[in-house]
């Protein structure tokens, strides 16, 4: 079949795209799938060893400890985001003084290296000279200083903490976009029918925010789940792995205990629980909504 002229540069087009996808995508994941049915070790090739590496980790602590700390820190920090994400959004969709640099401000916290901020953290963190410790003595809320690091539900939620101080201007700004698309009309419409701004916000503002909030939910999930500088700069998943998440410790098991094939199967472990939950959510967004 002889391609036209409009389809070769389609092709062509496309081509240097999924080369890219191919070479630093589906290879580092193919190997990793091997690497997870083998034994092998840093420097060693291993054996087939089948779902052994799988069975190992549900016999380890430290992994049953992690997953529910993917739990936690999956329902927590997406639930704060998405809360205080929309209440940021109608604040700065009310901002009529320098609205272009106010929202550049906002992001400021997205686009800042994540491993410089992470240590600023850690510093406020650090229990002889945290400035939030020093804050809350002087408003008389504490007499000793919180060892925010060094005990496991404080670590929690100091990582939590620098987590949607980070991810919050995202949802920010791309709920501000899907507010700034909502046709005026419609609230004075509600307003001539005498509605509240609650009954606005909760028949108007948020159905049309749906597909936005769809879209973001499911990228901050994947982002969520698969951190891994946060946790590493700010407690290295500890104390008593109490703070680790899937990258953490597959990166501890597999490059620094030297367990590549166990910290492989780590690593791949809620792959398919992803999977199915981005298929779900992109079938159900194209299902209820035209873009």
């Amino acid at each position: 079949m002889k391609l036209k002229n409009e389809e070769r540069a389609a092709y062509a087009m496309v081509g240097p795209a999924l080369l890219c996808l191919l070479i630093f995508v589906m290879y580092p994941m193919c190997l990793a799938v091997y690497l997870s049915l083998t034994n092998s070790t840093v420097g060693r090739t291993g054996s087939f060893v089948g779902i052994d590496n799988f069975v190992w980790l549900f016999k380890t602590r430290s992994f049953r400890t992690t997953l529910c700390n993917v739990g936690i820190y999956l329902a927590v920090a997406v639930s704060l985001k998405t809360v205080l994400g929309i209440l940021l959004a109608l604040l700065l969709n009310r901002v009529s003084i320098c609205p272009r640099l106010v929202r550049a401000l906002i992001l400021l916290p997205w686009v800042a290296p994540i491993a410089l901020t992470t240590l600023a953290w850690r510093w406020l963190f650090d229990p002889r000279y945290s400035s939030i410790n020093w804050a809350l003595r002087s408003l008389g809320l504490i007499e000793t200083n919180i060892p925010w690091l060094s005990f496991p539900t404080f670590a929690r939620v100091a990582v939590i903490t620098v987590n949607v101080w980070r991810g919050l201007p995202f949802f920010a700004v791309n709920f501000l976009a899907g507010l700034k698309g909502i046709p005026q009309e419609l609230y004075e419409a509600a307003k001539v029918d005498g509605a509240g701004p609650f009954a606005q916000f909760r028949y108007i503002t948020l159905p049309s925010l749906a597909p936005v909030l769809a879209i973001v939910l499911l990228f901050s999930t994947v982002m969520t789940i698969s951190d891994f500088p946060i946790v590493f700069v700010l407690t290295r998943g500890g104390p008593i792995d109490t703070t680790h998440l899937l990258a953490t410790l597959a990166y501890q098991v597999g490059l620094t205990g030297g367990f590549i094939g166990r910290g492989a199967a780590i690593s791949l472990f809620l792959a398919p629980v992803l999977f199915v939950v981005v298929f779900l959510l992109l079938k159900l967004t194209r299902e209820r909504w035209t873009w």
